[in-house]
Protein backbone atom coordinates (compact mmCIF):
# COMPACT_ATOMS: atom_id res chain seq x y z
CA UNK A 1 0.00 0.00 0.00
CA UNK A 2 1.47 3.35 -1.06
CA UNK A 3 1.54 6.26 1.38
CA UNK A 4 0.89 9.94 0.83
CA UNK A 5 1.47 12.54 3.50
CA UNK A 6 -0.71 15.60 4.01
CA UNK A 7 0.51 18.59 6.00
CA UNK A 8 -2.64 20.19 7.38
CA UNK A 9 -5.93 19.03 8.84
CA UNK A 10 -8.47 21.36 7.26
CA UNK A 11 -11.24 20.85 4.73
CA UNK A 12 -9.04 20.27 1.69
CA UNK A 13 -6.77 17.94 3.66
CA UNK A 14 -9.88 15.96 4.59
CA UNK A 15 -11.21 15.87 1.02
CA UNK A 16 -7.92 14.83 -0.60
CA UNK A 17 -7.10 12.39 2.19
CA UNK A 18 -10.49 10.72 2.02
CA UNK A 19 -10.33 10.35 -1.75
CA UNK A 20 -6.81 8.93 -1.54
CA UNK A 21 -7.85 6.45 1.16
CA UNK A 22 -10.81 5.35 -0.96
CA UNK A 23 -8.37 4.56 -3.76
CA UNK A 24 -6.13 2.38 -1.63
CA UNK A 25 -3.59 4.80 -0.19
CA UNK A 26 -2.32 4.89 3.35
CA UNK A 27 -2.73 8.54 4.38
CA UNK A 28 -0.52 10.27 6.93
CA UNK A 29 -1.78 13.55 8.39
CA UNK A 30 0.70 15.99 9.93
CA UNK A 31 -0.49 19.14 11.68
CA UNK A 32 0.57 21.58 14.37
CA UNK A 33 -2.78 20.68 15.95
CA UNK A 34 -2.21 17.01 16.75
CA UNK A 35 -5.70 16.61 18.24
CA UNK A 36 -7.30 17.85 15.02
CA UNK A 37 -5.05 15.56 12.94
CA UNK A 38 -6.00 12.56 15.09
CA UNK A 39 -9.69 13.37 14.70
CA UNK A 40 -9.28 13.63 10.94
CA UNK A 41 -7.42 10.30 10.78
CA UNK A 42 -10.29 8.65 12.67
CA UNK A 43 -12.78 10.28 10.29
CA UNK A 44 -10.95 9.02 7.21
CA UNK A 45 -10.46 5.61 8.81
CA UNK A 46 -8.78 2.71 7.09
CA UNK A 47 -5.03 3.01 7.22
CA UNK A 48 -4.97 6.74 8.02
CA UNK A 49 -2.29 7.69 10.55
CA UNK A 50 -0.89 10.78 12.26
CA UNK A 51 2.74 11.79 11.88
CA UNK A 52 4.74 14.15 14.03
CA UNK A 53 4.64 17.71 12.70
CA UNK A 54 8.11 18.61 11.42
CA UNK A 55 9.33 15.00 11.19
CA UNK A 56 10.16 13.28 7.89
CA UNK A 57 6.91 12.47 6.07
CA UNK A 58 6.29 8.81 5.26
CA UNK A 59 5.01 9.53 1.76
CA UNK A 60 7.12 10.45 -1.25
CA UNK A 61 4.32 12.83 -2.27
CA UNK A 62 3.57 15.44 0.39
CA UNK A 63 0.45 17.59 0.04
CA UNK A 64 0.96 21.05 1.54
CA UNK A 65 -2.65 21.74 2.57
CA UNK A 66 -2.29 24.82 4.74
CA UNK A 67 -3.28 28.46 4.24
CA UNK A 68 -0.96 30.26 1.84
CA UNK A 69 0.17 32.71 4.54
CA UNK A 70 1.76 29.91 6.57
CA UNK A 71 2.94 27.64 3.73
CA UNK A 72 6.49 29.01 3.51
CA UNK A 73 6.99 28.83 7.27
CA UNK A 74 5.70 25.25 7.30
CA UNK A 75 8.15 24.14 4.61
CA UNK A 76 10.96 25.91 6.48
CA UNK A 77 9.92 24.11 9.67
CA UNK A 78 10.17 20.71 8.01
CA UNK A 79 13.47 21.68 6.41
CA UNK A 80 15.74 18.75 5.53
CA UNK A 81 12.96 16.30 6.42
CA UNK A 82 11.58 17.10 2.95
CA UNK A 83 14.71 16.05 1.06
CA UNK A 84 13.80 14.08 -2.06
CA UNK A 85 10.06 14.64 -1.61
CA UNK A 86 7.54 15.94 -4.12
CA UNK A 87 5.62 18.79 -2.49
CA UNK A 88 2.17 19.51 -3.88
CA UNK A 89 1.18 23.11 -3.22
CA UNK A 90 -2.62 23.51 -3.18
CA UNK A 91 -2.72 27.10 -1.90
CA UNK A 92 -4.65 30.05 -3.30
CA UNK A 93 -3.07 33.38 -2.29
CA UNK A 94 -6.18 35.56 -2.55
CA UNK A 95 -6.20 39.07 -1.12
CA UNK A 96 -8.53 40.02 1.74
CA UNK A 97 -11.66 40.60 -0.35
CA UNK A 98 -10.99 37.93 -2.95
CA UNK A 99 -10.59 40.44 -5.79
CA UNK A 100 -6.97 39.64 -6.62
CA UNK A 101 -3.80 37.85 -5.59
CA UNK A 102 -1.07 38.78 -3.15
CA UNK A 103 1.52 37.09 -5.38
CA UNK A 104 3.01 38.25 -8.69
CA UNK A 105 4.50 36.62 -11.78
CA UNK A 106 7.71 34.86 -10.80
CA UNK A 107 6.73 34.91 -7.14
CA UNK A 108 3.88 32.42 -6.84
CA UNK A 109 3.50 30.55 -3.57
CA UNK A 110 4.81 27.50 -5.43
CA UNK A 111 8.01 29.33 -6.35
CA UNK A 112 8.34 30.65 -2.80
CA UNK A 113 8.11 27.10 -1.47
CA UNK A 114 10.69 25.89 -3.99
CA UNK A 115 13.06 28.63 -2.80
CA UNK A 116 13.02 27.41 0.81
CA UNK A 117 12.63 23.65 0.26
CA UNK A 118 15.70 21.37 0.10
CA UNK A 119 17.37 21.37 -3.32
CA UNK A 120 16.43 17.71 -3.83
CA UNK A 121 12.72 18.41 -3.28
CA UNK A 122 10.41 19.40 -6.13
CA UNK A 123 7.29 21.55 -5.83
CA UNK A 124 4.21 21.13 -8.01
CA UNK A 125 1.11 23.33 -7.95
CA UNK A 126 -2.10 21.27 -8.09
CA UNK A 127 -5.63 21.01 -6.63
CA UNK A 128 -5.93 24.81 -6.18
CA UNK A 129 -8.58 24.97 -8.91
CA UNK A 130 -10.91 22.52 -7.17
CA UNK A 131 -13.46 23.09 -4.42
CA UNK A 132 -13.36 20.59 -1.59
CA UNK A 133 -16.84 19.31 -2.42
CA UNK A 134 -15.76 18.48 -5.96
CA UNK A 135 -12.75 16.54 -4.65
CA UNK A 136 -14.88 14.73 -2.07
CA UNK A 137 -17.57 13.87 -4.62
CA UNK A 138 -15.28 11.25 -6.11
CA UNK A 139 -16.26 11.80 -9.74
CA UNK A 140 -13.66 12.12 -12.51
CA UNK A 141 -12.41 15.70 -12.80
CA UNK A 142 -9.58 17.58 -14.50
CA UNK A 143 -6.68 18.69 -12.30
CA UNK A 144 -4.40 21.36 -13.73
CA UNK A 145 -0.84 21.38 -12.41
CA UNK A 146 2.57 22.97 -12.98
CA UNK A 147 6.06 22.42 -11.60
CA UNK A 148 9.71 22.82 -12.53
CA UNK A 149 10.60 19.11 -12.74
CA UNK A 150 9.14 17.06 -15.59
CA UNK A 151 9.79 13.90 -13.56
CA UNK A 152 7.91 15.29 -10.55
CA UNK A 153 5.02 16.37 -12.77
CA UNK A 154 4.90 12.86 -14.21
CA UNK A 155 4.71 11.32 -10.75
CA UNK A 156 1.97 13.74 -9.73
CA UNK A 157 0.09 12.87 -12.94
CA UNK A 158 0.29 9.17 -12.05
CA UNK A 159 -0.99 9.93 -8.55
CA UNK A 160 -3.91 11.96 -9.92
CA UNK A 161 -4.84 9.21 -12.37
CA UNK A 162 -4.89 6.73 -9.49
CA UNK A 163 -7.53 8.94 -7.83
CA UNK A 164 -9.72 8.77 -10.96
CA UNK A 165 -8.76 12.33 -11.91
CA UNK A 166 -7.46 13.54 -15.28
CA UNK A 167 -4.08 15.28 -15.03
CA UNK A 168 -3.68 18.38 -17.19
CA UNK A 169 -0.01 19.42 -17.32
CA UNK A 170 0.39 23.21 -17.69
CA UNK A 171 4.20 23.05 -17.77
CA UNK A 172 6.98 24.63 -15.73
CA UNK A 173 6.83 26.24 -12.33
CA UNK A 174 6.51 29.69 -13.90
CA UNK A 175 2.95 28.67 -14.83
CA UNK A 176 2.01 28.23 -11.17
CA UNK A 177 1.08 31.91 -10.96
CA UNK A 178 -1.33 31.45 -13.88
CA UNK A 179 -2.97 28.60 -11.95
CA UNK A 180 -3.33 30.90 -8.94
CA UNK A 181 -5.18 33.39 -11.17
CA UNK A 182 -7.30 30.54 -12.52
CA UNK A 183 -8.23 29.66 -8.94
CA UNK A 184 -9.42 33.23 -8.50
CA UNK A 185 -11.42 32.97 -11.73
CA UNK A 186 -13.07 29.79 -10.48
CA UNK A 187 -14.17 31.47 -7.24
CA UNK A 188 -15.52 34.45 -9.20
CA UNK A 189 -17.59 32.15 -11.39
CA UNK A 190 -18.88 30.26 -8.36
CA UNK A 191 -19.90 33.44 -6.54
CA UNK A 192 -21.68 34.85 -9.55
CA UNK A 193 -24.14 32.12 -10.32
CA UNK A 194 -22.21 29.03 -11.33
CA UNK A 195 -22.18 27.51 -7.84
CA UNK A 196 -19.51 25.79 -5.78
CA UNK A 197 -19.88 22.38 -7.43
CA UNK A 198 -18.14 23.90 -10.44
CA UNK A 199 -14.87 22.59 -11.92
CA UNK A 200 -12.95 23.86 -14.92
CA UNK A 201 -11.95 21.37 -17.60
CA UNK A 202 -9.87 21.20 -20.75
CA UNK A 203 -11.25 19.80 -23.98
CA UNK A 204 -9.52 19.12 -27.30
CA UNK A 205 -11.66 19.69 -30.38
Amino acid sequence: MSTISIIGAGNMAAAIGTRAAQHGYKVEFMSRDAVKAEALARQVGGAATVGEFGARPAGDIVIVAVLYASAVDVVKRFGDALEGKILVDITNPFNADGSGLVTSAGDSVTEQLAAVAPASAHVVKAFNMLFRGVVADGKPVDVFFAGSSAEARGRVATFLESLDMRPVDAGGIELAHALEWAGLLLVGLARNGSGFDLALSAAVR
